[in-house]
């Protein structure tokens, strides 16, 4: 039983005789609570109902009854008489009971419908909610409301409504001359995370960065660790894109330590980002030597992970090819990490090539493909960006099909040549494009 369930059962004593219809009504309450908490819905809703009608007068007892019936008809998945009673509940909140009861009730409700999956009902009770706000001025209520709307609109991908509500929620959180109210300083966090969010949707990188800056500056706030879990795992993916895979694995720890202190799932995905994260940037150091990640070593979802450091740390391209072919759900099935599995791959193959090719001079094209286990096609490719890149000294022979290990000159001249016609090419192409359009 809720905190909020169990102040309904606390005794007023007042030196005033009760009214013998309000002893009546209040007793109905009662004993629609008490069907109510043996699972009699039925019985439960009619009594509820029994108590809006007997007692007149919009009053205390009215508003609680009404309350419980918008819960027990959301149970039932009666959800037009949930709106209507929801309706009538917030008609209680001008004069009918204090302005401390209302608030409390409604932020009762309105965690208890964050559990909704019908996006549909939602919508419809965050607009009845913020529509009896309007005349009730409660800036809290209407934040939190607004900001519960807004994530809505996120998770349905409407990213023009979900623009409307942040700007003037970011409205609410600043001064009279527009700069930031030093006040607000946990509720402009909130807004700034689900921007991140949207931003990060969008892969627009370029104002996820400025608002990245902005929320990691804010000083006035003391956000809750779930939403600082948002901005830098929003951030890590940020740096991801630009390849900065050092700043990301910081971000994705930092991450995960946020939601590892909030309680929250998602800690786990953002520790499989960092173990991502360490193996492009070709770290010799385990993420899960960290203290705070020990604990989750051995938790299912990571144990493929961790089984991939062990074959990528040990160069063992078929094993880790293995994993990746055989952890599918828990690896491949996440659209991020996927995007990433080819960078990996290149990452683990340069690794094994680079030894491969150490005593030799010559080296035959086959033999690395073998090694590899992929194509000689992309054997050659591979060559070319190591040696575009000065991280092998040589060139290739392709009628041979070998590797030359040792004239770097002549490699590097050939392949930037190559690099600069392909270019040139291209620039001919657009132009012809551009003349035919």
């Amino acid at each position: 039983m809720s905190d909020e369930d169990m102040e309904d059962y606390g005794f007023e004593y007042s030196e005033e005789e009760q009214d013998e219809d309000d002893v009546d009504i209040e007793n109905m309450y009662y004993n629609a609570k008490g069907c109510m908490d043996a699972e009699e819905m039925k019985e439960a809703i009619h009594s509820f109902n029994q108590v809006v009608a007997m007692e007149g007068d919009k009053a205390e007892w009215g508003f609680k009854a009404l309350k419980q019936l918008v819960k027990l008809y959301y149970r039932a998945k009666q959800y037009d008489k949930m709106i209507e009673s929801y309706r009538k509940m917030l008609g209680y909140i001008d004069k009918a009971v204090t302005r401390n009861a209302s608030e409390k009730k409604i932020n009762s409700l309105l965690d208890f419908m964050a559990h909704a999956t019908d996006v549909d009902v939602l919508q419809e009770f965050y607009e009845t909610t913020l529509k009896a706000l309007q005349s009730a001025k409660n800036d809290r209520l209407w934040f939190k409301t607004n900001l519960k709307l807004a994530n809505l609109w996120f998770k349905k991908h409407e990213y023009g409504r979900l623009s409307r509500i942040l700007k003037k929620l970011l409205k609410s959180c600043q001064k009279d001359d527009g700069t930031d109210d030093p006040k607000k300083g946990t509720q402009l966090l909130d807004v700034y995370a689900l921007e991140i969010q949207m931003y990060t949707e969008q892969r627009n990188n370029k104002k996820l960065k400025q608002l990245y800056n902005k929320a990691l500056s804010v000083k006035s706030a003391i956000p809750h660790p779930r939403i600082m879990g948002i901005v830098r795992e929003c951030g890590g993916k940020m740096h991801m894109s630009d390849q900065l895979w050092s700043d990301a694995a910081t971000d994705f720890f930092e991450a995960f330590k946020s939601y590892d202190e909030a309680g929250v799932a998602r800690r786990v995905q953002c520790l499989k980002y960092l173990v991502l994260a360490s193996m492009l940037m070709e770290s010799a150091v385990d993420p899960f030597d960290a203290q705070e990640a020990k604990p989750y070593k051995q938790d299912p979802e990571i144990i493929a992970m961790t089984n991939l450091v062990d074959a990528y740390q040990g160069n063992n391209i078929k094993e880790f090819e293995r994993i990746l072919r055989s952890n599918r759900r828990t690896i491949m099935e996440d659209p991020f990490i996927r995007n990433y599995v080819e960078d990996l791959l290149k990452k683990i193959r340069t690794q094994v090539l680079l030894k491969l090719i150490q005593p030799y001079t010559r080296v035959r094209i086959p033999f690395i493909s073998a090694k590899l286990n992929i194509p000689e096609r992309d054997v050659e490719s591979l060559l070319v960006s190591l040696i575009l890149d000065n991280r092998i000294s040589g060139y290739i022979d392709q009628v041979n099909q070998l590797l030359e290990v040792g004239d770097r000159a002549a490699g590097t001249k050939k392949y930037t040549a190559m690099t600069k016609w392909a270019g040139q090419l291209k620039a001919i192409h657009s132009a012809v494009l551009n003349k035919l359009a």
